[in-house]
């Protein structure tokens, strides 16, 4: 009989070609580089987030492949495509706990039913965590931004090109435009 060990934060500090991972059933997920539009885009409202940091000094602001280290039944870890933290930042480890808010921007193999359900099981793993707020991206469709709420999980706000999305409550006053996304 072979027994399979579980995986543990250490591992994910040796992820292959310092590439991105999460822990999700005690295995080692490994996710594929993004493309280029969505790089761009995760990119984009890190400069965004940045911004509100530095005019708040309220907390920090992520980019892409930042790892956060939670304790649910069915995840230990996450690494969304931007996101905002207002935990301790203790040297060079993954952060401790999730973000505020999280940024999950679609990629070319996010879509379809499976996908779908795969997005929504770890949009409620952040809400269990402790996250505020979920943007999900999806720059190939018409609802660009659906802004998923802890205290209202089920109906997201929709935003789509030329308007502005936020983030409320996770980042009071924080506003980006969607158009941004697309630059």
């Amino acid at each position: 009989m072979i027994t399979k060990t579980r995986t543990t934060i250490e591992d994910l500090y040796h992820v292959p070609e310092n590439g991105k991972a999460e822990i999700v059933n005690g295995e080692l997920v490994l996710m594929s580089p993004t493309g280029g539009r969505p790089g761009r885009a995760s990119g984009k409202v890190y400069r965004s987030l940045d911004d509100y940091e530095r005019r708040t000094g309220r907390g920090y602001a992520f980019g892409d492949n930042v790892g956060f280290i939670v304790d649910l039944p069915n995840r230990q870890s996450f690494s969304p495509d931007a996101a905002f933290y207002t935990g301790q930042i203790e040297g060079m480890k993954f952060l401790k706990g999730a973000p505020i808010f999280a940024v999950e921007i679609r990629s070319e193999n996010d879509y379809g039913p499976a996908a779908e359900k795969e997005i929504a099981a770890k949009r409620a793993d952040y809400f269990a965590a402790g996250t505020l707020v979920v943007w999900d991206v999806d720059l190939l469709g018409i609802d660009v931004i659906k802004v998923y709420r802890t205290n209202d999980p089920n109906s997201p706000t929709i935003h789509r090109r030329g308007e502005m999305a936020e983030a409320e409550p996770a980042l009071p006053g924080w506003r980006m435009p969607v158009d941004d996304l697309f630059t």
